[in-house]
């Protein structure tokens, strides 16, 4: 309701309604490419894929955002906006029906036109920060001062929505023509419709004036200015521990949670479907999926009112201790039902973890350090999810199968309680709960 109350009083403002609908469209075609990526790479009937697969499609996916977010603010200072987002997006278009083509004539197989292909993506995926960013940064140029804090909160939840959109719109299509023509042409398509729905968000940022999005800063970013701010928040990090560990806790967890990320893709890519059976396989880990997002909004109701009781850094512990019991009944059954439950439970015990962290930087940085500490939050969460793949390519076997690791797992989020509750011991309760009672209010 909040978001609903937050979203009507935004929508008077005409530009930022056309501002939302670019985002919407944007992620949205985010969304139908990592689809479209992950439809043809791991879920392809003549390829069996292994970790090392999913693992090169998730660092492609996610680093170039990671390691090219610190540095957008020096274009986008000097830069307008419109363009920017014109510019990428033409960019972007091409590249993706560039892909189609390689898709469709089957080029990518091996070779010359494998290291293109990636070498395509791993460019699209690098653009994509430049597109969120300045999508960010133009949102104070469509409401009023005032505003931003609201806009800020309706904005986090809108924009991966359309990702959502556009992700089920992809599945549809893969599911619908799957049986109609031949696999790498549906999924030719699919890179063919992103391009074109890149071409509608373009039209749709027409709509602004050239300068209309800024910017209007008289002393531009410099890249010496990002790396010294850099090293400026981590040194306030130190000084402000609670966030400093909370971030250390998410790099903590965001690696057992990535292997296991991927060991489910593999599950139901190689175990309970045969290679062959792509369409049932993306059913199947559609409602895996399905299940973990209804984890993550069962989460943001959960979570105000177990901080209130129980206060944040024991609901943290609580959470790490959960997730361990979790990767072991009912993680360790291979039944589909019961790694169903256990998706949705990561998927609350995974997004509690992040919406605490998130409080407690909220509360403990300094507002001139937020941006690059959510700035090194970003590069973290992303960077430790590739390497629990990675982890997961070492680890696990070709079906995605194995007690023994997920004991291994199990341990992991164990030993993280324990040290995260050592750690934490030593610093005034009152520290956290204090977050927590920020957090309470602001629900």
């Amino acid at each position: 309701m909040e978001l609903i109350r937050n979203l009507q009083r935004l929508w008077r403002h005409r530009l930022f309604r056309r501002l939302l609908a670019v985002r919407i469209t944007v992620q949205s075609c985010d969304g139908l490419l990592q689809v479209a990526l992950a439809s043809y790479v791991l879920f392809s009937p003549e390829r069996q894929p292994d970790a090392v697969s999913v693992a090169i499609v998730l660092a492609v996916t996610l680093l170039p955002f990671s390691i090219a977010g610190p540095f957008v603010s020096v274009v986008l200072d000097r830069w307008s906006r419109r363009q920017a987002l014109v510019t990428v997006d033409l960019a972007r278009s091409a590249l993706s029906l560039v892909l189609a083509g390689i898709v469709a004539i089957g080029w990518s197989n091996g070779g010359p036109g494998e290291v293109t292909f990636y070498g395509i993506v791993l460019v699209l995926m690098s653009l994509n920060r430049f597109v969120l960013a300045a999508l960010s940064a133009s949102l104070p140029h469509t409401i009023d001062p005032d505003e931003y804090l609201v806009a800020n909160s309706v904005m986090p939840t809108i924009g991966p929505a359309g990702t959502v959109v556009g992700a089920g719109v992809g599945l549809g299509v893969r599911l619908g023509l799957g049986g109609l023509l031949a696999d790498n042409h549906v999924d030719a398509i699919l890179f063919a419709l992103a391009a074109i729905g890149y071409l509608g968000s373009v039209g749709l940022a027409l709509r602004f004036s050239r300068g209309q999005l800024g910017p209007d800063i008289a002393d531009p970013t410099r890249a010496a200015d990002v790396l010294a701010g850099l090293r400026a928040t981590v040194q306030h990090l130190q000084e402000r521990s609670p966030a400093g560990v909370g971030l250390l806790l998410i790099a903590a967890h965001r690696i057992p949670y990535g292997l296991v990320t991927v060991a489910t893709i593999l599950v139901y890519r190689n175990h309970f479907h045969p290679v062959a059976d792509v369409d049932a396989a993306l059913a199947d880990l559609g409602i895996v999926l399905g299940a973990t997002a209804g984890g993550f909004v069962l989460a943001a109701v959960l979570t105000a009112p177990a901080v209130r009781r129980l206060g944040l850094r024991a609901w943290m512990i609580v959470c790490l201790l959960a997730a361990a019991v979790v990767q072991l009944l009912p993680g360790a059954i291979y039944v589909h039902g019961f790694l169903v439950v256990a998706a949705a439970l990561s998927g609350v015990l995974a997004q509690s973890i992040k919406i605490s962290v998130d409080t407690l930087v909220q509360v403990h940085v300094d507002d001139d350090h937020k941006g690059r500490t959510f700035t090194f939050y970003d590069m973290i969460f992303n960077v430790c999810l590739v390497l629990g793949a990675v982890a997961c390519a070492l680890l696990m076997p070709p079906d995605g199968r194995s007690v023994a690791v997920l004991a291994g797992v199990s341990t992991c989020y164990l030993l993280t309680a324990v040290v995260f509750t050592v750690v934490t011991r030593r610093m005034p309760r009152a520290r956290f709960d204090e977050a927590g009672h920020v957090d309470s209010r602001s629900q």
